[in-house]
């Protein structure tokens, strides 16, 4: 098994009906690479982490005891999604992801904040967004922009 200290410190997991058709698709349409897939005795998907840039995502399948929590297998109620900040290239990001099935549910679009952000719903239901920050913005120009009031801003 690769260095598993090397791990950001969250790292989500997603659940699907189908894993291993979620590994392929992840794959091809986001770029997601395998780092490591775990298959148990009968064949099914025991554990498995996905790499894009320095984070990682789990692709699991369900387990004995616990909750449906794939949005296919819940009427497509989904309660979370996943951000992915690229570096560069968000709109050829996007165009990958619809030519490889996705739904995309928000197209590009600048942000007051800075950041170029598009979403996209997989084919079991997630939704995952992808953003990129085209340019620096200071929290008064993101406070004026948007009319909001914005704690926090580093």
């Amino acid at each position: 098994m690769s260095d598993t200290s090397q791990r950001p410190t969250f790292g989500p997991a997603v659940y699907y009906r189908d894993p291993f058709a979620a590994l392929e698709w992840l794959e091809k349409a986001f770029g997601f690479t395998r780092q490591f897939v775990v298959t148990t005795p009968d064949g099914k998907l025991g554990h498995s982490e996905m790499r894009f840039g320095d984070g990682y995502v789990m692709v699991c399948g369900g387990w004995p005891g616990t909750p449906a929590t794939s949005p296919a297998a819940l009427d497509g109620k989904n309660t979370q999604s996943v951000h992915v900040q690229l570096a560069s290239g968000l709109d050829a990001h996007c165009e990958r992801a619809r030519a490889a099935g996705a739904k995309i549910v928000r197209e590009p679009e600048d942000q007051f904040y800075g950041d170029r952000v598009y979403a996209a719903v997989d084919p079991e239901g997630h939704v995952w967004s992808f953003g990129e920050t085209v340019r620096q913005v200071t929290r008064e120009e993101a406070e004026q922009a948007s009319g909001l009031k914005i704690d926090g801003w580093v």
